[in-house]
């Protein structure tokens, strides 16, 4: 069955108690919509999707270099249909990229150091709902696929990082190299640290993570994506002894990344995103995970994409698993709603409380969307 006859017959969220609905934090395109050609986005239409299946969305598009002025001219128009109640269920446009310090599933193109008057021009975005993009903490790192960027040089994470939050804009950390992982981790603290020294314009939290688990270095498998795979998961799971990890041996156990983030998710300093798909990350993992930080302080995340195409390139399934890949092999997106990675988080032995924090309550206090009018929009 395709993700998007699957999506159709998913139930409407309803409102809860608070007046909030779960808001999908990562996602790349809802029916036959590819989020990244935003010339061609229907935002009217963008939001009756979602009033559909009854959520908030936060677009996550590629940005290619060229195209920055057309995206300021998307961001702009988006900014004047919600200032006129036009997109109640659109509360904030993301990016995924440009600073990588490797591309992963997002198109090569798209991942570029932007100069420092590029970087002004992304941050003023923040006033017209840009409310996050995602950063490698690495991409200035020697392995970084930005090295021979000539635009590399002229900032540094010391002043892009409070460039971004003055306008309201989170750095979201991903797309980490694997050639130094405590390096990495470092990293993460560095600008965690810059991000709670600086001037910040917005509300909520001021720094968010790309997927816990993917694209980061690690010491365990974390995931099983292939009929053979799925053979061996039992005892590889069973081998990690999962309920004896703390957050005194999660950096030694799973790597000095995911322990670094976990830690900063548990000191209030970071929410992070992870996937209950059971594709991009084993549902055992994923649970135990947000167990330590608690889900007070994660965020599900779809990376969905419902139709075969995504930043220009055609996408395809393969028979082991519902993921979207690139022509070469390589993890593009998710394509499964919200509903399933719920559906995965209560199997999992997560409680109703903790699922309405990792879908709901969690993306509003991160990204400051207003309760009160979300809720007068929902009974209009």
């Amino acid at each position: 069955m395709s993700s998007i006859r699957a999506n159709r017959e998913v139930k409407p969220f309803e409102v809860d108690e608070n007046g909030m609905r779960p808001v999908e934090v990562h996602c790349h395109g809802f029916g036959d919509v590819d989020f990244s050609d935003f010339t061609r986005v229907d935002l009217s239409r963008l939001d009756e999707w979602c009033a559909t299946e009854g959520v908030l969305a936060l677009p996550t598009m590629y940005l290619h270099r060229d195209r920055l002025a057309e995206f300021e001219a998307f961001m702009r128009r988006y900014a004047e249909m919600r200032k006129d109640g036009l997109l109640p269920h659109v509360p904030g446009v993301a990016l995924e990229g440009p600073l990588l310090s490797h591309r992963g599933g997002t198109p090569t193109s798209t991942v570029w150091a932007p100069s420092r008057q590029e970087w002004e021009r992304l941050a003023a975005l923040g006033q017209h709902g840009l409310v996050y993009t995602v950063l490698s903490p690495d991409a200035y790192s020697p392995e970084s696929v930005l090295q021979d960027d000539p635009n590399l040089r002229t900032s540094d994470f010391s002043w892009i990082v409070p460039t971004l939050l003055a306008q309201g804009v989170r750095p979201a950390l991903g797309h980490f190299t694997r050639d130094n992982p405590q390096r990495s981790a470092d990293n993460v603290d560095a600008i965690v640290e810059i991000a709670y020294q600086s001037e910040w314009s917005g509300t909520g939290v001021r720094v968010t993570t790309d997927h816990l688990f993917n694209d980061m270095p690690l010491n365990i498998r974390h995931a099983f994506r292939t009929e053979r795979a799925r053979r061996e998961r039992d005892r590889v799971i069973e081998s990690y002894e999962l309920p004896n990890w703390t957050l005194d041996n999660i950096s030694e156990i799973a790597g000095p990344v995911p322990g670094a983030i976990i830690k900063q998710a548990v000191n209030c300093r970071i929410s992070a995103c992870i996937n209950f798909d059971g594709e991009h990350v084993d549902l055992a993992l994923a649970t135990r995970a947000v167990q330590l930080m608690g889900p007070r302080n994660a965020m599900i995340m779809t990376d969905r994409c419902d139709s075969a195409r995504l930043g220009g390139r055609p996408l395809h399934h393969t028979g082991d698993n519902g993921l979207w890949y690139e022509e070469n092999g390589v993890v593009a997106a998710g394509s499964q709603p919200l509903a399933l990675h719920i559906a995965n988080a209560k199997a999992h032995g997560l409680s109703d409380a903790d699922i309405r924090h990792l879908t709901t309550r969690t993306a509003h206090r991160t990204f400051g969307i207003p309760v009160a009018a979300e809720a007068v929009a929902t009974a209009a």
